[in-house]
């Protein structure tokens, strides 16, 4: 048993003693593959956190509304899901914080339309019914491209879980779907790509992968809260030192080949520690980046569709991302 666990940077002594750790870390994700699947599958978190004598529990969710749910109700510590739900949850009050960029969204989300469906451009989607995920960063970009277009009142939209998005396009009941990774390779199979988020990023509507953390676990833990930083930070890593070996990795639990695998890693892009903490991203704690700018854009947009109540203010945003994790993280790798 370790008497005083020593995870401070710059050489000093954490003040946390032994018994005042937690048991075990709950953790969140979503099945994609991202940096935290890759840390997840080649037991990294494990590695930060077993000779602290902490277990690591693992929960899937298929959208970021069921775990905001687990948030709420402190069944999970840390959450991952797309970034317009980091924004609910800010704005519905959840007691929680913005730790970490999975990946810019890119060709990993994107529209597909049925071979026969006559959908050739935007404008065709008039009259038809397009499936998605309301809520999620694929609900956001896809009414994007129609308030682009001044269709938005001329689609039938349907809210579905990715898993029924494919089932109903099987059965040919929707023209067309707004889906990520790995049911848009599903629906792909017998579909064409019309735009991806990669596209509509390029239209100034950028969308990302997050991490949430819940205060109450964050305020009490903030060198854990670096070890997973750490641990997806390694996951990265692996990635871009071998990608096709992290494309292995993350095949087999993901059910899917190692090809494919790789082609929906490469259809984001994949942030370093040093580049989240750029002003193009998170910023630093003394000056926060222009992803601040986009989680207003999205709040606004969310408060418009009805979706929140109340856009939170610049302030409240603000303060809802916290990049000081990362730099206890980088702060011990100097």
């Amino acid at each position: 048993m370790i008497s005083l666990v020593l995870i401070g940077c710059n050489n000093e002594q954490s003040s946390i003693a032994e018994g005042e750790l937690p048991t075990e870390i709950n953790i969140g994700y979503l099945r994609v593959p991202n940096d935290e699947m890759v840390a997840m599958t080649e037991g990294l978190f494990k590695e930060y956190f077993d000779d602290k004598g902490i277990k690591t529990n693992f929960v899937i969710f298929d959208s970021g509304v069921d775990a905001n749910k687990a948030l709420s109700s402190g069944s999970i510590d840390f959450a991952s899901m797309g970034h317009t739900n980091g924004v609910i949850a800010l704005a519905t009050g959840l007691d929680v914080e913005l730790i970490w960029l999975h990946e810019i969204l890119g060709e990993i989300e994107g529209l597909a339309v049925q071979k026969d469906s006559g959908i050739n451009q935007i404008e065709d989607l008039a009259g038809k019914t397009v499936a998605t995920t309301f809520a999620s960063t694929s609900h956001y970009s896809l009414l994007q491209i129609l308030n682009e277009m001044g269709i938005t009142e001329d689609v039938e939209l349907l809210d579905m879980q990715t898993m029924d998005i494919v089932a109903a396009w099987e059965r040919d009941d929707i023209d067309a779907a707004y889906t990520w990774q790995p049911s848009l390779g599903r629906i792909l199979e017998t579909g064409n790509l019309l735009i991806s988020s990669e596209q509509v990023a390029d239209m100034g509507h950028k969308t990302a992968n997050i991490t949430l953390a819940r205060k109450a676990f964050s305020e009490n833990y903030p060198e854990l809260v670096a070890d997973v930083i750490a641990a997806m930070a390694e996951g990265g890593n692996l990635y871009r030192e071998n990608k096709e070996n992290a494309a292995e990795i993350v095949a087999e639990p993901l059910e899917i080949s190692v090809e494919e695998a790789l082609n929906q890693m490469q259809g984001s892009i994949w942030l370093t520690p040093e580049e989240e903490i750029t002003q193009e991203y998170l910023g630093t704690s003394e000056q926060l980046g222009d992803f601040a700018n986009v989680m207003k854009e999205t709040a606004d947009f969310l408060e418009d569709q009805g979706s929140i109540s109340n856009s939170p203010d610049q302030k409240m945003l603000d303060a809802f991302i916290e990049p000081k994790y990362i730099e206890i993280f980088l702060a011990r790798e100097e």
